[in-house]
């Protein structure tokens, strides 16, 4: 999706996409400094909305494998009480559809709002 904005930046806006680096109102001396720091920071967005994603992911799959295995071995010894941790995991499964639903309503939103910059570069 990033290269698609990008180009779609370029074919709408022409050279002037390079805009959405330059912020209005801003020392024409310290231009160099924030252009590099903008454009870095154009870059990195991508990669912190996939990290976030994929933390996200990652830390509910960990914890929906730590309960289970602790049912499985529950299951081995007490058997009767098993019930319990059970109902926990399946709450846990309830949160996670939650997390899940959040993190894609967050992904689709920071993607409007880049598609967004894609069409309007100025600030």
């Amino acid at each position: 999706m990033y290269i698609a904005f990008v180009i779609i930046g370029f074919k709408e806006n022409g050279l002037s996409f390079l805009n959405l680096f330059v912020p209005k109102g801003g020392p024409k001396w310290l231009f160099p400094i924030i252009v590099m720091i903008e454009f870095v920071s154009y870059l990195l967005r991508t990669f912190s909305l996939s990290i976030r994603l994929f933390a996200n992911i990652m830390a509910g799959h960990t914890l929906l494998h730590i309960l289970s295995s602790f049912v499985s071995s529950f299951l081995q010894i007490y058997p009767i009480l098993a019930f319990l941790p059970s109902m926990l995991v399946l709450a846990v499964i309830g949160l996670e559809l939650g997390v899940a639903f959040l993190q894609a309503y967050v992904f689709v939103i920071l993607l409007c709002i880049y598609l967004n910059d894609s069409f309007h570069p100025s600030h």
